[in-house]
């Protein structure tokens, strides 16, 4: 059984969600808006992973079912106005910052109405004209490019930041600590989030860094470091809040390191032989994120049993929409074929 250090949080748990929202200044409508948004990432991937059963998406996929605490306690905290440079698993952060699903669903497809024209499938989702500048298959591929983005955003000294999501497997990559280096010394508007799952690929993280958690290694660049229960979205939100408050001040670079764990494999050609069907099962049934946040809103009576029915049923029909407006969109034209890739 794959455990977490609970005692090394820097906050361990929400308990109390009226207390917590009070003090993050979250209205009622803002917290149901953060649940529904958490459900409709993980009704959206068991989507995804039917239409890959079914032969319709073209590539492989890397779901993150499980980790929706961390995409939307993130997007909720960061402007509209700022940068996002995602990872190979990055399909919930994206709807989180407002995606649409349709278009999501459509470049999943390859169709001509997707974000990239169909032409980036599950792993290179963008949209830059939402300064989402995209999603990268090379672990780490984002790290390098935010320093750059950082730097932009420091010359025109502007209010926003660079959001740069990586996995655990890319904070053992040489570019992290290159990137966190030059952040650190020109103190860059960067907020690093370490989406800690557990496993790189197949290997358990423990096995395969010689310190953890990753904070420490930020601390060792001069940069303010945090170690967070990412199954527990006020907790990520607050953080993130305050690391974003922190750039906008113009303190430098924040690392946050948020502890959490996909159900699915590393991608679809995973067999999930290196982990126990009990060690899932735990993490579905006692630290499932929708789940946990779910059981807070009930107990304080914010929702109720059959409220939460009519939102999933409106979600699940949200996204049946978005298939068959996938299936209805046409192929993209072959006389376009260089369009959109080379400058």
């Amino acid at each position: 059984m794959v455990m977490w250090k609970k005692e090394e949080f820097d906050n361990y748990q929400t308990t109390d969600v009226l207390e917590t929202a009070n003090r993050l200044g979250l209205e009622k409508e803002k917290l149901i808006e953060m649940y529904r948004t958490m459900m409709k990432i993980r009704f959206f991937e068991e989507m995804a992973d039917k239409q890959y059963a079914l032969g319709k998406v073209h590539g492989t996929m890397h779901l993150s079912a499980g980790q929706e605490a961390v995409a939307v306690g993130s997007g909720f905290a960061i402007k509209k106005s700022d940068y996002l440079l995602n990872h190979h698993r990055g399909h919930g952060h994206f709807i989180a910052s407002g995606a649409d699903v349709n278009k999501m669903m459509a470049e999943f497809l390859g169709k001509d109405t997707g974000y990239c024209r169909g032409r980036g499938g599950s792993m290179h989702i963008a949209d830059v004209t939402a300064n989402n500048l995209g999603a990268n298959g090379i672990v780490g591929g984002g790290l390098q490019l935010a320093v750059g983005v950082g730097i932009a955003i420091q010359m025109r000294k502007t209010d926003q930041l660079v959001l740069t999501i990586f996995g655990d497997g890319a904070a053992n990559e040489g570019i992290f600590h290159e990137s966190l280096n030059m952040a650190g010394i020109w103190d860059l508007p960067i907020l690093y989030l370490c989406e800690n799952n557990q496993y790189g690929m197949s290997a358990n993280v423990n096995r395969v860094s010689a310190k953890t958690p990753f904070k420490a290694r930020a601390e060792a660049y001069g940069i303010p470091g945090y170690y967070i229960d990412g199954n527990d979205v006020l907790a990520v939100y607050e953080f993130m809040k305050n690391a974003s408050e922190h750039i906008r001040a113009g303190k430098g670079p924040v690392f946050v390191e948020a502890q959490t764990y996909r159900y699915f494999g590393h991608s679809k050609s995973d067999r999930n032989l290196y982990r126990t069907k009990e060690e899932i099962e735990y993490w579905k049934t006692v630290e499932d994120p929708i789940e946990r946040f779910e059981g807070l809103l009930l107990q304080a009576g914010l929702l109720k049993v059959e409220e939460i029915k009519a939102m999933q049923d409106e979600i699940n029909k949200e996204i049946e929409a978005a298939v068959t407006f996938a299936e209805n969109s046409p192929e993209p034209d072959v006389k376009d074929l260089t369009e959109w890739v080379y400058a």
